[in-house]
């Protein structure tokens, strides 16, 4: 096992925060991060290894303004873990974790995204030494989750002229797969 942690104070003269119809981010207010980041690799056997990294933060502006101090966007976890069995193996493949936390997607927290999980996996068999074929698995659980949110004023054709703040998201790809076949060269 070889941990490494990181525990952090991260100040920065400013943010930068997505601009929702403009489809562009721009400077805003400045800010302060604190948190730990903390990485492991584990070797179980030589034919079995897991990883776990993970991220805890507090990311708030530090200025004072009416608006609130949350940051839009900003994460106060992600997790991403493995458990592989590597390709030097005749049979190998690895089941791994994504996860986001819930993010405000306003100053005052008032609006915020759900936790988005996903589980992908692969399964894939050595035919030579330079020959496999894989199988791999996305959003196992067909997880109905977003990658990405964002809140913003928009309108549609018949929507009123000044549109309507609303939630717009880019959804995770739904329960996937395909199969490889891989050659080297």
């Amino acid at each position: 096992m070889w941990p490494n942690h990181d525990i952090n104070t991260v100040d920065f003269d400013s943010e930068l925060i997505f601009v929702g119809d403009a489809g562009i981010a721009e400077a805003s207010r400045p800010s302060e991060r604190n948190g730990v980041e903390w990485t492991n690799y584990l070797r179980f056997t030589d034919w079995f290894v897991g990883e776990l990294d993970l991220s805890l933060a507090k990311a708030r502006f530090s200025d004072a303004d009416p608006a609130g101090s949350y940051i839009p966007g900003a994460l106060d976890r992600v997790i991403a873990a493995a458990v592989t069995v590597p390709k030097s193996q005749r049979i190998f493949g690895s089941l791994r974790l994504r996860h986001f936390g819930p993010r405000p997607l306003i100053e005052d927290n008032s609006v915020f995204s759900a936790s988005t999980t996903i589980w992908n996996g692969n399964l894939g068999i050595n035919l030579t030494d330079r020959v496999d074929v894989t199988f791999e698995g996305f959003n196992l659980l067909n997880s109905d989750v977003s990658d990405i949110d964002y809140y913003y004023t928009s309108r549609l054709p018949g929507e009123p002229a000044d549109g309507l703040d609303d939630i717009h998201f880019h959804p995770s790809l739904p329960r996937m797969a395909r199969v490889m076949l891989n050659v080297d060269f």
